[in-house]
């Protein structure tokens, strides 16, 4: 009997040790979004998910230089699309989420003028996830552009790493204004910080989101990781999604078990 218990002891202490784990990558702005969705994942298939966020564009650069993802969650449908040209992936880029571009506060800007509002005076600072990685920065910068207000806005700009820099710029005052992402202003330990109005979605290009899987990690967690960008098109994850603030895609997931 004692060498029965100590058996079943030892073959659960030995399938925690193996308990599967994939590792996503994912755009800044999914940060609450895919962190609920992976934890509904984990409970009903038993596969942990550790996630890594950051700006699209660094997090593909970490990809192509090996970083151990078994699957990326962009805030756009380029980059996925430059990986899959490359051949790191093990899927095609298939959009899964459109995001929104929203001006926010917590100085007491008034909000009222929309995007113009960067050109009074008043703004000294203005917080811009980098163009040149953030997805979410290039379309702020066409949102100015749209407004004719990209000149005014020159000598205000400060540029920062992710979008979670800006959130971070936001609410600690450290500027005036930051264009950021709905998802992030949505979120429990955000929603009652300053105030927030969304950008005409006339002003900037769709910012379509989008996934695919890596061929970084093991053949197994390929497996697994195919199974979490499915379940990021069922009822749970969408219903997550849309509570986190974008809109959804009609078309379901594409994405095959092999």
């Amino acid at each position: 009997m004692k060498l029965l218990k100590l058996t079943l002891a030892s073959f659960a202490f030995t399938s925690a040790l193996t308990a599967q784990t994939i590792t996503v990558a994912a755009a800044a702005n999914m940060k609450y979004a895919v962190t609920d969705i992976a934890k509904v994942f984990t409970k009903e298939t038993g596969i942990d998910v550790k996630i890594i966020t950051g700006a699209s564009g660094k997090l593909t650069q970490q990809i192509m230089s090996g970083a151990p993802y078994d699957a990326f969650l962009s805030a756009d449908v380029e980059y996925p699309a430059k990986l899959a040209l490359g051949g790191y992936t093990t899927t095609p880029a298939q959009v899964y989420a459109y995001g929104t571009l929203i001006l926010w506060s917590s100085t007491g800007v008034d909000l009222s003028k929309g995007v113009a509002v960067v050109a009074d005076p008043s703004v000294k600072k203005i917080a811009v996830a980098n163009p040149k990685t953030a997805p979410y920065g290039i379309e702020a910068m066409n949102a100015m552009k749209y407004y004719k207000v990209e000149g005014a806005a020159t000598g205000k700009i400060i540029t920062a790493e992710s979008i979670s820099q800006v959130g971070a710029y936001v609410t600690t005052k450290a500027v005036d204004v930051g264009f950021m992402a709905k998802s992030i202003v949505l979120s429990p330990e955000m929603k009652n910080v300053g105030k927030w109005v969304e950008v005409d979605d006339k002003a900037y290009n769709m910012i379509d989101q989008a996934m695919v899987g890596l061929k970084n990690g093991t053949p197994e967690n390929q497996i697994a990781a195919k199974k979490f960008l499915r379940y990021i098109s069922s009822p749970k994850a969408i219903t997550i999604l849309k509570a986190n603030g974008y809109n959804i895609p009609k078309t379901k997931s594409i994405i095959k078990e092999k």
